[in-house]
């Protein structure tokens, strides 16, 4: 099991940058494909962006693409997702999620029940 802690979240003006971090914990963390996810009120959460166990290989969902990047720095277990020119539709709470069944390979799924283990979230908010 991977137990993640996300910061980074916070208000910002539409057109602004946010600096999303997942703090894992456990030895095989740097196996496994990691992924964000987020959840606005009232709907689905879904899929943003996931990264490979090597970071060889990204992924976005198409709203973000070309604004988003995510990243991972395996020697300090960490998982961040750089958020720039956010929208006001960018506004949600944003989970990181570790698929454990992914270990060292080149698989990445933007299914949530995919992952295995999952943060407590932390909420950016985008005005207009």
């Amino acid at each position: 099991q991977v137990q993640l802690v996300e910061s980074g979240g916070g208000l910002v003006q539409a057109g602004g940058s946010l600096r999303l971090s997942c703090a894992a914990s456990g030895r095989a963390f740097n196996s496994y494909t990691m992924g964000w996810f987020r959840q606005a009120p009232g709907k689905e959460r879904e899929f943003v962006a996931a990264i490979t166990w090597s970071g060889s290989s990204t992924y976005y969902t198409h709203s973000v693409k070309g604004r988003f990047t995510i990243s991972r720095d395996n020697a300090k277990n960490t998982v961040h997702l750089q958020m720039n020119s956010l929208k006001p539709e960018d506004t949600a709470v944003y989970y990181c999620a570790a698929d454990r069944n992914s270990r060292f390979t080149l698989v990445i799924s933007t299914q949530s029940s995919r992952y295995d283990d999952w943060g407590q979230g932390t909420q950016v908010t985008v005005s207009s």
